[in-house]
């Protein structure tokens, strides 16, 4: 919630799907009380083919992806992904990958929204918060797995 309140934009916790490798799942979505947002309800299983989540989950993944190397080596390199209207025509998103205590990564985070609000370079706006509301839930994760 805190990183939809930085943003206001639409917030989803993605992780891939266990059963189908070509699908993740919004595990966990925070969307803002008023405006224009980017719904994903929490279940819903959305391509691995497009989208920032997507190129976060498949980057560090061994399982196939659709991505060029080259894209999943620039995702590596910043520790972001972004991509405008990929996945839905007119809408942008930045993710960035949650990793475990031994550094695998299971979730990529994720803020959507529309470009016209957004824009067409949504990292370069919101991937430093990002980034610390990944490192926010990594230590969640690891505070929940001491207990």
């Amino acid at each position: 919630p805190r990183l939809r309140d930085i943003t206001g934009e639409s917030v989803q916790l993605y992780r891939r799907d266990g059963v189908d490798p070509t699908a993740r799942v919004c595990v966990a979505a925070a969307e803002p009380a008023s405006g224009l947002r980017d719904t994903v309800p929490v279940g819903v299983r959305v391509s691995m083919t497009a989208g920032s989540g997507a190129k976060v989950l498949a980057a560090w993944s061994p399982e196939p992806h659709q991505f060029p190397d080259g894209v999943l080596d620039e995702v590596r390199r910043r520790g972001w992904a972004q991509s405008v209207a990929e996945r839905e025509p007119g809408v942008a998103s930045v993710s960035a990958p949650v990793r475990s205590p031994d550094g695998a990564v299971v979730a990529a985070v994720s803020v959507s929204g529309p470009v016209e609000r957004i824009g067409r370079r949504p990292g370069a706006r919101w991937a430093e918060p990002l980034v610390a509301a990944a490192h926010h839930l990594e230590t969640r994760l690891a505070a929940a797995g001491r207990s």
